[in-house]
Parts: structure tokens; C-alpha cells; sequence
């Protein structure tokens, strides 16, 4: 019980000699150890990199996770050391609903069929999501954590620690100044010689006995400098250490930074490759919407109604082989994205090839016709990039 009363007050006096001064610093009554313009930038470095690190890391986590109450939950759940429960996300919600919705009109009829289709895809959407989300956490978003409640905080405890050494260190030079300044006091007057007709001998004993005890003070006050200088010189070795390898983290931080954005492009290409709407899995709804469009315009015009069987047949049915390239007009073109032609009068693409494009009288703007080499037939523009 001795023993941690007598530590609890010798710590209780450290912290209020450190504070003592640490506050003569902050109103220049004291002198201060400066460290040198290199260590200091080290410093500065440090601190930015923590705060534009920790910045960063909260906006990725708005970027991936929008909703602030799943933050949280997920935020508890880390703390407290469980796994977080699977919940399906919105794509893939809503392509559950879409396919009861179709188990519910009937799975063979046109709307059944169709909903049945994006919702396979919504689904397929809603699981690529989820698996970049998975990998964005782990892959950046894990570094950045590792760097802010790992490496971080052990630099900031080791700079504390050297704080606190260099408050020792100038406690040290402050008490060593105010020894040899007593000490030299006393040394002027124990010089003087005594008058033993006026001055009693014992004045002058005293003198003496004082300039010894300011000479074994100093004494101890410089062996104490020698600790602290030590204890401060060892510690700033390791701080500087510990700062010097923020350029690593730089370093470490880029490569996971590259292979998150060359990520993020993956997931990009990935969603319009399954985008469904319009896609080669559903490319008859866009013949559908075509055909839609040209009945209404021929009702606005005047013309048959678009009930008529034999109007429909004949505006949707393009004779690809009677269609002559015109003279000019012609365009080359980049196919963007794989498509799967869904009769003889569409032309299938692959992606990244090029292809010759035009378009004829009273073709839908939805649509081009399309060569390569011998072959022709309709292509859909959205798979297209037009180059001249």
C-alpha cells in the first residue's frame, strides 16, 4: 500500500512539473527545446497524412454505404465482434419482386416472361454490387483502417512519450540553471574574508557549508541533465523512425488506391455488360418499343390503325437484303458490348470490333443498319460508338 501511495504522489508531482512547464513554454518565461526543421517536417507530414487519410476513409464509407443507420449497425457489429447479418440490397429486392410479380400475372404470358428476365438480371446486379462492396472494404478501405488504429496510434503515443521526455529534459537544464546560479552566489560570498573583529565566525562557517551543498546540487542536477538528454535522444530516434515510415504507408496506400480504381472500372464494365434494358438477354423489348412508336406516329399521321395485322407486319419487317448502302452517309463504328442478333434481320456483334453503319428511310432512330463484309442486318445504336 506504501509503494502505490508513494508512486500515485510521485507521478502527481511529475504531472504538475511538466504542467508547471509546459505552461512557462506556452507564455515564453522558460526555454524550450527545439527539435530540428527535418524532424518537424516529419511531423507535419504525419499529421496530414492522418487527417486527409481519416477524411478519406469516411467519405469512401458514405461512397459504398449511403445509408447512415447501416453505418452504425455495421460499425457495432465490428465493435462488438460479430459478423453482420446478410440482408439482400436493393437490386436484388427488387429483382425478387419482380419475379414473384411474374409468378403472379403467369410466367407465360409477355409481361410474366419479361419481368421474369430483369429480375434475373436485377438480382445478377444486385449480387455483382455486393461483391464489390465486399471487395472495396477488404481490399482499400481495410489499409486505411489498419493505418488510423494501428500504425497511427502508435506514432501519437510515441510522440507523446517524446513530449514528455523533453519537458524532463528542460525541467533538467531549468534546475541545473538555477543550481549554478546559487551555487556561484555562494561561492561570492564564501570569497570574501571574514572580519572576526565585526562578523561572527559562524556566519561564514554557514557560507561555506552552503557553497558546498550548491556544488553536490549541481552535481546531481548535471547527472540528471546526462539521463534526461539520453532518455530524450533514444526516444526521438524512435519517433523519427516511426515518422520516416509514413513513406511507406504513401507507397502501400497507392498500390491498394490503383487497384481499387482499376476495381471500381471493373464493376463499372461489368454493370453495363448486364445492364438489361436494352440488352442482347431482352433485345426483343426494344423491337417492341420500336414498333410501338412507329403505330402511334401512323395513328397521329392518319394512317392504318395499329390493330391492323397487316400494317404491323409490314413496319416491322425490314427486308435486309434489299437495303442498298448509300453513296454517302456512311459512318465506321465501335461495337461497345457483345450482342446476340434475335432474328435474321439483326446483325450480331462482338465487342471492340468495327463495323460500316447507315441508316435508311422510315428506319426507327433506334436502330442502324450494319456491315461487315458480306454480312448486314439492323444493329442497335446504344451498342455503338459512332468514329466518323
Amino acid at each position: 500500500m506504501d509503494f502505490n501511495v508513494k508512486k500515485l504522489a510521485s507521478d502527481a508531482g511529475i504531472f504538475f512539473t511538466r504542467a508547471i512547464q509546459f505552461t512557462g513554454e506556452k507564455f515564453g518565461q522558460v526555454e524550450k527545446t527545439e527539435l530540428d526543421a527535418h524532424f518537424e517536417n516529419l511531423l507535419s507530414r504525419a499529421d496530414s497524412t492522418k487527417n486527409w487519410t481519416e477524411k478519406i476513409f469516411r467519405q469512401t464509407e458514405v461512397l459504398l454505404q449511403p445509408n447512415p443507420s447501416s453505418r452504425i449497425e455495421e460499425f457495432l457489429y465490428e465493435k462488438l465482434d460479430r459478423t453482420v447479418p446478410s440482408r439482400p440490397n436493393n437490386e436484388e429486392l427488387l429483382g425478387h419482386y419482380m419475379q414473384d410479380a411474374a409468378k403472379d400475372f403467369g410466367p407465360g404470358t409477355p409481361y410474366g416472361s419479361t419481368l421474369i428476365k430483369v429480375g434475373d438480371c436485377e438480382r445478377r446486379l444486385g449480387s455483382v454490387q455486393r461483391e464489390f462492396l465486399q471487395t472495396s472494404a477488404i481490399g482499400f478501405l481495410t489499409p486505411l483502417r489498419n493505418f488510423l488504429e494501428g500504425d497511427w496510434r502508435t506514432i501519437s503515443k510515441e510522440r507523446r512519450l517524446l513530449e514528455n521526455r523533453r519537458l524532463d529534459l528542460d525541467s533538467c537544464k531549468a534546475r541545473l540553471k538555477k543550481a549554478k546560479l546559487a551555487e556561484s552566489k555562494a561561492a561570492c560570498e564564501g570569497e570574501a574574508v571574514p572580519d572576526f573583529q565585526e562578523t561572527r565566525p559562524r556566519n561564514y562557517v554557514l557560507s561555506a557549508s552552503a557553497s558546498a551543498l550548491w556544488s553536490e546540487e549541481v552535481d546531481k542536477a548535471e547527472h540528471e541533465l546526462r539521463l534526461a538528454q539520453t532518455e530524450f535522444d533514444r526516444q526521438a530516434e524512435v519517433t523519427r523512425l516511426l515518422l520516416e515510415g509514413i513513406s511507406s504507408t504513401h507507397v502501400s496506400h497507392e498500390v491498394k488506391l490503383v487497384e481499387w480504381t482499376n476495381m471500381t472500372t471493373t464493376h463499372g464494365h461489368s454493370l453495363k455488360h448486364m445492364h438489361c434494358l436494352p440488352g442482347n438477354k431482352l433485345g426483343i423489348i426494344n423491337k417492341g418499343v420500336s414498333l410501338f412508336s412507329r403505330k402511334c406516329h401512323s395513328m397521329a399521321s392518319g394512317g392504318s390503325s395499329p390493330l391492323d395485322p397487316a400494317s404491323a407486319v409490314e413496319t416491322d419487317t425490314l427486308k435486309i437484303e434489299e437495303v442498298q448502302a448509300p453513296a454517302t452517309g456512311t459512318r465506321k463504328a465501335k461495337v461497345l458490348y457483345d450482342y446476340d442478333a434475335a432474328d435474321t434481320s439483326e446483325l450480331s456483334l462482338l465487342a471492340d470490333e468495327l463495323i460500316t453503319v447507315y441508316t435508311v428511310p422510315g428506319m426507327d432512330s433506334d436502330w442502324l443498319v450494319g456491315e461487315r463484309g458480306n454480312q448486314k442486318g439492323k444493329v442497335p445504336v446504344t451498342y455503338l460508338e459512332l468514329l466518323s
